[in-house]
């Protein structure tokens, strides 16, 4: 006779009282496993070898590099200033991997700060570093990272823009569970500062408004790649993403040189040194 079917346990639904934002934002924002891909496809394409060594700046959570180190080979340091995120990510993405230990090193710092050893890959991802508001803060921070660069290491940062980004609105996305909701809320034309939210709203009308707030200045693309190269970066290379008939993203990037303006779009600029 057939076997019975077992009976899936429904999660409990989700509320703004017993939510938990920072795995909502893991859900929601980030997508590790395709960002470890790229990195170490990139970094193979690149330099003929595999990439072993990696430094998350602005780790959050740490939960890359809880997916780098799912490859036995590698090691990751996370750097980042907050306790509270860091501990957070500890107890819920490294701990279960029985680090940090031998292959994860956390530490609580500015990203500024020397940072020992040489990386193959160091990474600035979620727009994170745009925190740095002027330019000599940015070359700062860009010259501290090629210290730590080994010789023929890559250093990664993702960047956005668009012409929607320049414009105060709210971007619904349904999830499993959950609202996810990016609001540009202001744009200022003089010092291309932004205030940006996530909120996240749950089906029994619950809402969990301001969840994370970034005061941002939105850098362009020029902008980046000129303090990379005034940092010491000797080459700087803008990943495109691949569009697919109906011009949504295919998750797919490849250098380029030369694009067409987008409505929104997110990019990689992978500096050399």
């Amino acid at each position: 006779m057939p076997k019975k079917k077992k009976k899936r346990s429904r999660k409990p639904a989700l509320t703004a009282r017993t939510a938990d934002k920072h795995s909502l934002y893991q859900e929601s924002v980030q997508d590790t496993e395709a960002e470890a891909a790229f990195l170490s496809r990139t970094f193979q394409k690149l330099r003929g070898r595999p990439a072993k060594t990696l430094r998350e700046d602005f780790c959050g959570t740490a939960l890359l590099c809880a997916e780098w180190v799912k490859k036995k080979e590698r090691v990751a340091v996370g750097v980042d200033l907050d306790p509270s995120v860091i501990a957070w990510g500890v107890e819920h993405n490294l701990a279960p991997l029985g680090e940090p230990g031998k292959r994860v090193e956390i530490r609580q710092a500015d990203v500024r700060d020397k940072c020992p050893g040489r990386f193959d890959v160091t990474v600035a991802l979620n727009f994170s570093y745009f925190i740095f508001r002027t330019r000599e803060e940015m070359r700062g921070y860009f010259a501290a990272v090629r210290k730590s660069v080994a010789k023929d290491g890559i250093f990664v940062l993702d960047a956005y823009g668009g012409y929607e980004s320049w414009q105060p609105m709210e971007e619904p996305r349904r999830m499993d569970g959950f609202t996810y909701v990016w609001d540009q809320d202001e744009v200022c034309p003089i010092d291309n500062g932004v205030v940006n939210y996530i909120h996240f709203e749950f089906k029994d009308g619950t809402k969990l408004r301001k969840a994370f707030t970034y005061e941002w200045r939105l850098w362009t693309l020029p902008e980046i790649r000129e303090l990379l190269a005034e940092a010491g970066f000797s080459k700087s290379t803008v990943y495109w993403e691949d569009g697919d008939a109906r011009g949504e993203g295919t998750g797919v990037f490849r250098p380029k040189a030369h694009v067409g303006q987008e409505a929104a779009w997110v990019a990689y600029v992978i500096a050399e040194p």
